[in-house]
């Protein structure tokens, strides 16, 4: 099943049916361990509605902070070895593929998040800019895997290649994530097999599109959240991006005005625009 946010409440997508009810916590909503199990009993209080209630669903983040995992496919160990060879750091990221530890650290704020429809942006300082299209896990306050959705990890891979001590800069800063439109929550583990797909569209013509299932990933989901609960609380739980396996050439870069589509098995499609 699916779970939506509204400004009044929430919406369940079940089946093919519709189910909203008015609440007052979405962060008490989310941050439940077992949340397939809880949903199918709290379904049984909501009242069946029309597919139009969609139109009125906001991001499905309350409170929580967006982690973000780095390195985890293939293609992006290659891309950020290239970017940052001229400074010297290409071999840190072939390290960290083959490392125990994985690379971990701070994406987003919900202030710094936009959901669908949302303007994501470019920094006006960088000029190599990119979307990075990747699941993302809801993890509770226990540090239990709930749900997936879709993350927009904005990067701008020139400042990162400049120096990679530069991350943080590169990564997080005023419209610098998506995420959204719902929370996919399945009985067992999403399918390994689902596909993410991205498209960026540029005056109504496809600019750059791609596509990976999801077990290219090297490391395992229940990996990356051991790290990152090791040392860190989340009292309302959190989201993590996972990674990505699409990264478009070198030669690309986004332009305001883009349109940027990621598209996830059993979860939807993330629209974002983009702007500066």
């Amino acid at each position: 099943m699916q779970i939506y946010r509204t400004e009044e409440g929430a919406i369940i997508k079940k089946e093919d049916l519709f189910y909203f009810k008015e609440i007052d916590h979405w962060d008490a909503f989310i941050n439940r361990k077992n949340l397939h199990k809880a949903l199918m009993e709290d379904v049984k209080d909501f009242s069946i509605v029309d597919k139009s209630v969609l139109q009125n669903v906001v991001i499905p983040m309350g409170t929580q902070e967006i982690w973000a995992s780095g390195v985890t496919y293939m293609r992006s160990k290659e891309a950020r070895m290239e970017e940052s060879k001229k400074a010297g750091g290409g071999t840190f990221y072939d390290r960290v593929y083959d490392a125990e530890r994985p690379e971990l650290f701070f994406k987003a704020t919900p202030q710094r998040t936009v959901g669908d429809g949302g303007t994501v942006r470019i920094r006006k300082d960088s000029g190599w800019d990119v979307p990075e299209p990747e699941l993302t896990l809801f993890i509770s306050s226990e540090g239990t895997i709930e749900g997936y959705t879709i993350g927009n990890d904005m990067s701008s891979r020139s400042i990162e290649g400049e120096n990679p001590l530069y991350l943080p800069q590169a990564k997080t800063y005023e419209g610098c994530a998506g995420l959204g439109p719902c929370i996919y929550v399945p009985e067992e583990p999403i399918d390994s097999k689902s596909k993410i797909r991205l498209e960026i569209l540029r005056k109504n013509s496809i600019a750059f599109s791609s596509e990976i299932t999801i077990d290219q990933m090297k490391r395992k989901h229940s990996e990356l959240v051991d790290f990152l609960f090791r040392e860190c609380n989340f009292p309302k739980g959190c989201f993590l991006m996972t990674g990505t396996g699409i990264i478009p050439p070198d030669e690309f870069t986004l332009l305001v005005g883009d349109e940027i589509r990621i598209s996830i098995d059993h979860i939807g499609t993330l629209v974002n625009f983009v702007g500066q």
